[in-house]
Parts: structure tokens; C-alpha cells; sequence
């Protein structure tokens, strides 16, 4: 059979690199660029802002805006979902232990479960060191978002939402800014009568804070060379809001169904269920993208997981509130970038790969690594040089650098290196996988297995068993469709604007029902066949909520007209 990566998208990364052509009167200038209203990018908001205090007269030579942050969400907050179980200790060191008294959260983990699934039962074990969740505390990471963008504008940056960064502005080698995205094009890419044209906005430095499969992130790893040892890989989970009859008095995390335990499917994953206060949980299934088996479905296997006889009673008599879907960076730190900076350039968070599989933490790394960019941006400013041309200045190659060595010394390098292998060992099958895992964990990451092999998720040969036969039918009250789901995300996305997601639409049949099923938005669909064999994949990309898993399988996704996708506000 196929695999996704004979078909690569027509999408050529440097498409997306362009010098700035924007007469310099109408440029929009600004001392630091942030992309991305995430944790990661928010952090870096409220540290620069607070460097600034310290320092006014940096404050003074970055003009009117010092910093600036785009989102292509209607607002913060729009286009984050996590679980999540929060470490505070990021938000501690940025913020203070004070500031987090009005931090939205639904409080501190209380008790904590875990269990390995059959079909009908399941059997509770011990929860591995890496799951041991005391001292943490259960957000929505959308609310965080929120919360974050207001201590952000109150440190002084301007947030800039409905604003997709669409080009990597580079001129004489140094990144020095981006392009936005246009809006009010046909689906043919036809000016309708509303037409914008994009903006260049400049800064002496850019922050990209995109998260998982961050669309300039890409484009700059590809660009500078920057890519890690080891291809990053992915895992996609879709997780539900409830409201509930009845509370949960702890976190839940599961191994094993309705993921099959043979190495020759290559599944990873788990579940979680996290209460949410006294009449809410948050269900969620993640599934590793390496998967082969062309029917496999993470939104069906969720649906199927609610099924089960230790999960359905916690949602009976409940009624779901939202539905959401994201990937999640798995390739840990054999997949972490060469180099996290360039000039005039500094990488952070998910789209970093900033991310703990085995403890499904990564929140309070994107916390950490935007505090960080925020000194070293800070840094080149204070330092930057004159250049040729009126009051033109470069930011300081040796600050950016620094970024770099905050990285490696910070705990994010070193819980990564601790965990380097364990993604990786499951590849051999669930139960080997775990037993390699167990001796990781015991051992801190001193038992050194050797670098374990990662392909590419695009590359994995796949195969068709009858799995899809197995999925419970939606019946509206517990178990859901697609449709339905992407209408409890509050997609937002018009019609009629060009399709954003870049792929190869003649392909063989078992890549095309790999996309199909592999979608939890129903966004693509299996058209008519060739003479030579090869189907047509259709798209309806109004679907889409940008979870990035096409960009894992396939294709690439592309930042649509902005504010496009979801819009989240408990997830």
C-alpha cells in the first residue's frame, strides 16, 4: 500500500519568504514582533513589558509600539486547546505567586486515576511518576489565553487579533518581520468588493509563538536550516467539554483501548478526563500520528471511549458543551530545532516542539521559553546597533544567540533529555514499549537505549483493517458526528474564501481514505476515479479548525482569511 509521502503538497515553503514591499511611510513599525496570542507568545508580552518598566529609556527609542502581538483568532484565547493540567511554576517565576490568585483555573488536582482499558473492563494501576500530577492545577487553556492577553496589554503590548501572519519578511539575510494575510478573495483567488490587502508590519525582532504545526515556524525551519536531528511527529487529540450530573472528584488518564496494542498498527495514545469544577469535565482521546491503519479515526475512537463502562457513567445525564481538535508536537528532544534562533529571529513553545509527551505537559514550557525570548529580545534591542539608512538599527546577533544557551540551561532542555526515548519505544508495541518506558522513568533517563529510529508520520506504510466497523453511531446524546462537532468548536471559517489547506488532490485510494477518516472535521472527501487508479480528494475546508494533522499526514496547512477556524472558550 501507499504511504502520504508519495503524494507531498504542492507548497513550495519559500513561497512564504519575501522581502518587505510596502512603501517604508505605510510599514507598520514595531519594536518586537510576537506571532501568536499563545501562552508562549503572551509570556514573552508580559516579560518584555516588564523589562521595560525597569528600563524607559529602551522603552523610548522602540517608539510608539515596543511591542506588538498578531493572532489570527477572533480574539485570545479563540484557538487554544489543551487538557489541562497545569504546572504553575512558569507563571510563578513570570508573574509572581500573588498574580495567580485571579488566574481562571477549576483548582489544584485533587486525587488522580489510571487505568488500563479492555474492550469491557478495565484495571486501575499505580500512576506512573511521569502522570503523578500533585501540586498542579486544571485550567482551560483558552481562558488562560485570555487572561494572559489582559496582563500582556497591561504590561503595554498591543495585541493585534484577527491577524494571520501569512510571509516571513527577510531582507539581506535577517528576518525583519511579516507579511498579513489578505482577506476578501474568492475561492478562485478572485479581489472581491470588500478586498484588503495584506500589511507588512517590521521589528527588529520577531518572536514565533504559533504553536503545533505554526505555519512560519515551518517556513523558518525550512529556511534556515534549522531543523533537529530527528523528524518532529505528531499526536492528534480531540477532547469535549460536558456539563455533568454528577462531579468528578479526580483526574483520569487510560492506556490502551480502543488503541490495539500490536506493534503493526504503530498506535500510541491514551485518554484523559479531568473535572472541571462541580458540573464540568473535559474528555479527550490523543492518538499518535504515526498510525497505519487508513480507518482509524481519533474522533470515532473518542466517541467509542465514552462508550465504555468505566466512562459512560461520568457523562450520563450530561450534555456536551464544546468539541475541539489540535495536534500536539510528540518528537520530544531528538526533534527540538538545531538551533532555536536566527537573526533577527527567535522560535518558541509548540512550535518549537516545546513538548512533554509522557507527562502531556507542555504549557509551562511555552510559559518558560517566551520569558526567555523576551530577555534575549530585549537584549538585541537594548544592544542593537546603527545600520545604513534613516535610524535603521540591528538587533544584536550575540543576544539572540543567548536565547540558545537559556534554552539548554533552563529545565525545559533537561526534563526533555530526561524523557528523550520514551515517545519513541512504542513504536515496538504496547507492551514493550511500556516496559522500556518504565525502565526510562525508574532510571531518570540514565538508561540510555540508544537513538531509537522516527519517520516522518507522512511516511509510515499504511494498511486497512475493519476497525471502522466497530465505531458506536452518533446518537446526539452521547456519541456525535463530525458535522456536529465542528459546529460545537464555533467555526467561524467563510465559505466561499480560497482553500488554505495545501495538498495533492489525485492520490491513491487508501491515502485518500486516510485523510478522510484521519479528519475530525470532515473536511475532505473521496471523489471521482481516474483511468489510472487514482481518486480525487475533495475538500471542504469552511470545515477546518486548524487542528494541523493534514500538516503531519501529508499535506500543509496554511493560515485561511483571518478571523477564520474556531472559536474556543473553554477548552
Amino acid at each position: 500500500m501507499s504511504r502520504p509521502a508519495d503524494y507531498p503538497p504542492r507548497f513550495d515553503p519559500e513561497s512564504r519568504v519575501a522581502v518587505p514591499t510596502d512603501p517604508v511611510d505605510e510599514r507598520i513599525e514595531v519594536g518586537v514582533l510576537v506571532v501568536g496570542a499563545g501562552p508562549a507568545g503572551l509570556a514573552c508580552a508580559i516579560r518584555f513589558g516588564q523589562l521595560l518598566d525597569e528600563h524607559p529609556d529602551v522603552a523610548d527609542r522602540l517608539g510608539e509600539v515596543p511591542l506588538a502581538v498578531v493572532e489570527k483568532g477572533a480574539h485570545p484565547g479563540a484557538h487554544l486547546l489543551s487538557g489541562a493540567v497545569l504546572n504553575t511554576r512558569s507563571l510563578r517565576t513570570l508573574l509572581g505567586d500573588d498574580a495567580l490568585a485571579d488566574m481562571p483555573n477549576y483548582g489544584p488536582v485533587k486525587g488522580e486515576s489510571v487505568y488500563v482499558m479492555m474492550r469491557d473492563r478495565s484495571m486501575p494501576i499505580p500512576p506512573p511518576p511521569t502522570m503523578r500530577n500533585h501540586g498542579n492545577v486544571i485550567v482551560s487553556v483558552s481562558q488562560l489565553g485570555r487572561w494572559l492577553a489582559e496582563k500582556a496589554e497591561d504590561a503595554g503590548a498591543m495585541i493585534l487579533p484577527e491577524t494571520a501572519a501569512d510571509q516571513l519578511l527577510i531582507d539581506d539575510g535577517a528576518v525583519v518581520g511579516v507579511r498579513t494575510g489578505e482577506r476578501g478573495r474568492g475561492r478562485d483567488g478572485a479581489e472581491l468588493g470588500n478586498y484588503e490587502p495584506g500589511n507588512d508590519i517590521v521589528a527588529q525582532v520577531t518572536v514565533l509563538a504559533e504553536g503545533t504545526t505554526g505555519h512560519l515556524s515551518n517556513v523558518a525551519l525550512d529556511h534556515f536550516g534549522l531543523h533537529g536531528e530527528a523528524p518532529q511527529v505528531w499526536e492528534l487529540g480531540v477532547k469535549e467539554v460536558w456539563r455533568v450530573a454528577r462531579p468528578l472528584d479526580r483526574i483520569i488518564h487510560t492506556l490502551g483501548w480502543p488503541l490495539r496494542p500490536q506493534a503493526k498498527y504503530h498506535e500510541f495514545g491514551g485518554s484523559f478526563i479531568y473535572p472541571m469544577g462541580d458540573d464540568m469535565v473535559s474528555i479527550g482521546m490523543v492518538v499518535g500520528l504515526d498510525y497505519r491503519d487508513v480507518t482509524l479515526s481519533a474522533h470515532d475512537l473518542l466517541q467509542e471511549l465514552k462508550t465504555h463502562p468505566r466512562i459512560r457513567p461520568i457523562l450520563e445525564g450530561g450534555e456536551r458543551l464544546e468539541w475541539g481538535a489540535k495536534t500536539i508536537p510528540g518528537g520530544g528532544f531528538h526533534s527540538l530545532p538545531a538551533q532555536f534562533h536566527a537573526p533577527g529571529l527567535l522560535l518558541c513553545g509548540d512550535g518549537a516542539g516545546m513538548v512533554n509527551i509522557p507527562t502531556l505537559k507542555g504549557v509551562h514550557y511555552a510559559v518558560e521559553s517566551g520569558r526567555l525570548a523576551a530577555e534575549a529580545a530585549f537584549a538585541a534591542v537594548r544592544d542593537a546597533a546603527p545600520v545604513s539608512g534613516a535610524g535603521a538599527v540591528a538587533p544584536s546577533v550575540d543576544a539572540l544567540a543567548s536565547y540558545d544557551d537559556a534554552i539548554r540551561a533552563s529545565f525545559i532542555w533537561s526534563d526533555l533529555h530526561e524523557v528523550r526515548d520514551m515517545r519513541n519505544v512504542f513504536g515496538h508495541g504496547f507492551v514493550l514499549g511500556a516496559a522500556f518506558a518504565g525502565a526510562m522513568t525508574l532510571s531518570k533517563g540514565r538508561i540510555d537505549l540508544g537513538k531509537m529510529p522516527c519517520e516522518p508520520d507522512a511516511e509510515q506504510p499504511l494498511l486497512r483493517t475493519d476497525r471502522a466497523e466497530r465505531y458506536p453511531k452518533p446518537d446526539g446524546k452521547l456519541t456525535f458526528d463530525k458535522l456536529s462537532s465542528v459546529f460545537a468548536a464555533g467555526n467561524k471559517t467563510r465559505d466561499d474564501q480560497p482553500c488554505h489547506v495545501q495538498l495533492e488532490t489525485r492520490v491513491a485510494r487508501d491515502v485518500a481514505e486516510l485523510w478522510v477518516n484521519m479528519c475530525p472535521a470532515q473536511v475532505y472527501a473521496i471523489g471521482a476515479v481516474g483511468d489510472d487508479g487514482l481518486v480525487t480528494v475533495e475538500l471542504e475546508p469552511s470545515n477546518c479548525v486548524e487542528c494541523g494533522a493534514i500538516t503531519a499526514k501529508g499535506g500543509r496547512l496554511t493560515p485561511p482569511e483571518s478571523p477564520s477556524g474556531p472559536e474556543y472558550t473553554l477548552t
